[in-house]
């Protein structure tokens, strides 16, 4: 936890240096730690936490990114040696997007298929120095910058070929699988998409990591904009009035409460995400890796919208760089893309929940895990007219979420099975349904989210904080059930969901007297937000040029 604490606070101050030392540690380490065995432990970490080596991890492509089955860096075994020879047959092949590989890395865990005896045994991770002591890269290596970024151009990404690269075979590491001196494949799991599978489950922390750092980016763009809303002022109701402060304008209320909501949500969930990674077990797993895919998804969807939203409601300024949140979209577009496209991450939830519901099927049990066992109660039923009094409660809330998370995996299984029955493959049935998917993937994320925000609430006694949370609760509820897919799946009226939409600005309302004391609860320290947040006529007045 102290850990995921450091990072936050350097993501908070700066994304690139949050993604140095996240190569470095969390990945370059983290695979040390995870894939290696105590060998490697001994030899490579205690340098790793002294920094005096400094690492890279080479797993994407020019031709593959998401699709790290499909990489195309090739390595061989020499029994006459006892080392790989790893290379780079083609230019898609050339490792690319390599954090710290432009000018500082002085060794990477290299991802290439393995062959031996001419048999493809599937991706493996091999440690490859690649700089020496005095900088210079090493032979048979060769390394350029992938070029200027529209942001996180504090991070050296570098594209990186390899020419028949020797290493010796204990750079292999061999956690899940080893190569004997005399080139015998062993590995204790035989099932290849089981061997891949644990393979690749240490690298959830990564996308634990961006999740959680995706959340105070929201923080900060939030606090800089509520705070400008407060002090800046536009326009006159009546002649020889004083001109109105942004906030006191119900559609700049409207704007921005519910993003605030959105991020007290999703500050819930991360910490929820947090336990459940500090807390994990090998049977944990594969409830992090959905639980973890559907967040860092979610999460930075919402931080882009977030920060687009606060760019505009600060006007001009919102694009000075030392404001921060027009300059914090670059910096964090990629979010949406490393660590799993999120598209590609929200499908895989839905194939979990669809692997969930067959196997509760077969077995002819209830559902167990992943907030699913609503699916054992009766159906949630909404009324057909929907009161304020009704829109507030939490229960009501949580019964339209699981109402819709319910039925879209019906719907989702129903749509897939038929795809199968006509004989398409597992593949071509769930590429088939991929908007049902999408949708799925969000009802899930959108009810589990809701869930931490409810658990959270019900810690407090009663009193006007538990108020205030409580109408933030709400307001998150009401605007993931103004969700188009309401309508377009039956779910609400076409007035119930008008009813939806006065609850919300009804609820922006109420929120108005809290708005600093909102923003300020988030903890930014004041040097790390902009002019604009504070007294912006004098940091832009002649003294001061």
């Amino acid at each position: 936890m102290r850990k995921f604490a450091g990072f936050e606070v350097c993501s908070i101050y700066d994304h690139s240096l949050f993604t140095k030392l996240g190569v470095h540690f969390f990945l370059w380490g983290g695979a040390i730690q995870f894939f290696g065995t105590k060998h490697h432990h001994d030899k490579w970490l205690r340098d790793t936490e002294n920094y005096s080596i400094k690492g890279c991890f080479a797993m994407t492509e020019l031709g593959h990114g998401s699709n790290v089955r499909g990489l195309e860096t090739v390595t061989t075994y020499d029994s006459n040696t006892g080392e790989f020879v790893i290379n780079t047959p083609c230019e898609s092949a050339q490792k690319y997007w390599i954090g710290g590989a432009a000018n500082h890395a002085t060794h990477t865990v290299v991802f290439s298929q393995l062959r031996i005896n001419g048999t493809n045994q599937g991706v493996h991770a091999f440690i490859v120095q690649i700089r020496d002591a005095d900088g210079n890269i090493c032979p048979n290596i060769r390394i350029v910058d992938c070029g200027h970024k529209i942001g996180l151009n504090g991070v050296d990404n570098g594209r990186i070929w390899f020419d028949n690269v020797r290493v010796p075979r204990e750079n292999l590491l061999n956690s899940v699988a080893d190569v004997s001196p005399d080139g015998k494949y062993l590995s204790s799991i035989e099932n290849p998409d089981q061997r891949f599978a644990a393979f690749m489950a240490p690298l959830t922390v990564g996308r634990v990591n961006i999740a959680i750092s995706s959340v105070y980016q929201s923080k900060v763009a939030l606090a800089t904009s509520i705070r400008y809303a407060l002090t800046r002022r536009a326009f006159s109701l009546k002649q020889n009035e004083p001109e109105v402060l942004l906030l006191d304008y119900p559609s700049h209320q409207r704007r921005l409460f519910p993003l605030i909501a959105k991020t007290y949500a999703m500050s819930f969930a991360a910490n929820y995400l947090k336990m459940l990674y500090v807390k994990r077990t090998p049977q944990s797993n594969k409830i992090i890796h959905i639980v973890s895919s559907s967040f860092k998804a979610t999460f930075t969807w919402n931080n882009m919208q977030i920060l687009q939203e606060c760019r505009e409601a600060c006007g001009g300024q919102g694009l000075k760089t030392e404001n921060r949140v027009g300059q914090l979209k670059g910096e964090y577009d990629v979010q949406s893309t490393f660590e799993g496209d999120n598209l590609i991450l929200m499908q895989q939830v839905s194939k979990a929940l669809f692997a969930e519901y067959m196997a509760a099927q077969k077995r002819n049990k209830v559902f167990k895990g992943l907030g699913l066992e609503h699916m054992n109660k009766p159906c949630p039923v909404i009324p057909l007219q929907l009161t304020s009094t009704t829109l507030r409660c939490s229960q009501f809330q949580m019964d339209a979420l699981c109402l819709r998370e319910r039925d879209l995996l019906n719907r989702f299984v129903a749509d897939v099975s038929k795809c199968k029955a006509k004989g398409e493959s597992n593949e071509q049935a769930f590429m088939m349904c991929y908007e049902l998917a999408q949708d799925l993937g969000k009802a899930f994320s959108d009810r589990a989210i809701f869930q931490t925000f409810v658990d959270a609430e019900t810690t407090l006694p009663a009193g006007s904080l538990k108020d205030v949370l409580g109408t933030l609760r709400s307001l998150y509820a009401l605007i993931c059930i103004e969700d188009v897919s309401f309508l377009q799946y039956g779910y609400l009226s076409v007035d119930n969901g008008a009813n939806v939409r006065r609850e919300i600005t009804k609820l922006c309302t109420e929120l108005r007297p809290h708005a600093l004391a909102l923003v300020s609860s988030f903890g930014i320290p004041d040097a790390f937000l902009g002019p604009i947040a504070f007294n912006w006529i004098e940091a832009n007045a002649w003294s001061s040029v």
